[in-house]
């Protein structure tokens, strides 16, 4: 039995980049031999085993042969006279097919460390074909790596593309694709992860929603990059750098769904965008299986993110309904991370990099004051029903104007 650290580990370890989970990889072992020595086998597809103290994953080396579609259409051979080498060869990246031994030694007959060098993501075998979901994984590497200066390899690319060009996507689950999808909005480009699965015709299969905004032109007085594709990345790449709250940089994508709908005659206007997105957000939620939380703060930043950038426009009454919008009372945080795409998109236009974004104190400021008032002063006075309502309200806009007279003395 020799024992292996193995993939992700062994490469972040040679980037001098943080190792975070580490997976072994056991050969020359029978699972009864792992549970003897106290192990617990947790895969079900094949031999994954929990480490009894440090519960780390050991896994048998195995070979796979492909069966059916998607990513479970695996068989897979996992006895003890299967090498590393041919281990290391059913994995997706040569980056990612190493192994480090226990005396110190890499196994890397894949020349992984000669790419990691080079900052190419490069497949394997053409085995990788078999598995689509690594389509997605490997543009999710991309959006990690960007930041080393990693690029995909053109022989890989094509061979993305070629899977984007068959229905094996479509044999993914949801919840494998969402998960995906949110891991990578996590990563430090995300961007980078959008325009790899465009480059390959993924993103027209996985979310063609999104992927209909590429093409679609602006006003160019507004956008100066014109094309709301390339706006929709300038805002998530803004998203990225006010939060890391992947739900912001989610919104940041789903903000001008809209523009995907309006008829070519209309073009560059974009009228009626932010209500008209709030349909394309549910569909594209309904079939990714967003979460509740992503979907609310989409929702809403689409719909409210042309009020929030007139705000000083706006007259008391519009303000209020507009805090309303917000839910500033009974979601108080989810203000802030409205405020935080609208800033993004105001940002995420060519020129508009660094502009002041005024709108977002104001409105805090607004929120704050008008969460200050309460029933119990008009409840005092004897008002009662309905009444105590519209008091509340009319102090609020009494109070909103205020603020407003305050900031246009400015």
């Amino acid at each position: 039995m020799s024992i292996f650290l193995v993939g992700g580990a062994v490469r972040d370890q040679l980037l001098n980049r943080k190792v975070i989970e580490r997976d072994y990889l056991v050969v020359g072992a029978t699972a009864n031999q792992m549970l003897e020595l106290g192990f617990n086998q947790v895969g079900k597809d094949f031999p994954v085993f929990l480490h009894p103290e440090t519960k780390e994953e050991y896994a048998l080396a195995r070979t796979e042969r492909k069966q059916g579609k998607g990513y479970t259409g695996f068989t897979c051979y996992a006895e003890p006279d299967v090498t590393i080498e041919q281990d290391l060869l059913r994995r997706d990246l040569t980056v990612n097919a190493m192994a480090l031994a226990q005396d110190g030694n890499i196994i890397d007959p894949y020349n992984g460390q000669t790419d990691l060098n080079a900052r190419i993501l490069r497949h394997v075998s053409p085995a990788f074909s078999e598995d689509p979901l690594r389509v997605l994984r490997v543009a999710r590497f991309a959006a990690r790596y960007y930041q080393y200066g990693f690029t995909v390899a053109d022989e890989t690319m094509d061979l993305m593309a070629k899977i984007a060009n068959t229905d094996e996507l479509n044999a993914l689950s949801a919840e494998r694709v969402w998960k995906e999808f949110e891991r990578a909005l996590g990563e430090p480009n995300p961007e980078v992860f959008i325009q790899i699965l465009r480059a390959c015709g993924a993103l027209s299969r996985l979310w063609p929603e999104l992927n209909k905004l590429w093409g679609v032109p602006n006003p160019a007085n507004h956008h100066p990059e014109i094309c709301s594709g390339e706006h929709t990345i300038l805002v998530l790449k803004q998203a990225v750098s006010l939060s890391d709250d992947p739900k912001v940089r989610f919104a940041a994508l789903c903000h001008d769904l809209g523009k995907g709908e309006t008829p070519k005659e209309n073009w560059p206007k974009h009228h009626g965008h932010e209500y008209s997105g709030k349909v394309v957000i549910e569909q594209s939620a309904k079939r990714l299986k967003v979460p509740n939380e992503y979907k609310l703060l989409a929702l809403k930043a689409c719909e409210l993110h042309l009020k929030v950038h007139q705000a000083f426009e706006l007259k008391p009454s519009t303000l209020l309904r507009l805090l309303e919008q917000c839910e500033i009372y009974r979601r108080p945080t989810l203000i802030n991370t409205i405020l935080q795409v609208c800033l993004a998109d105001a940002r995420g236009r060519q020129g508009n990099e660094d502009a002041d974004y005024p709108q977002q104190n104001y409105l805090l400021k607004l929120a704050d004051t008008v969460r200050e008032v309460t029933a119990k002063q008009f409840i005092e006075q004897g008002i009662q029903g309905k009444a105590i309502k519209e008091k509340m309200d009319a102090l609020r806009m009494s109070l909103i104007a205020e603020v407003k007279n305050t900031y246009s003395a400015h």
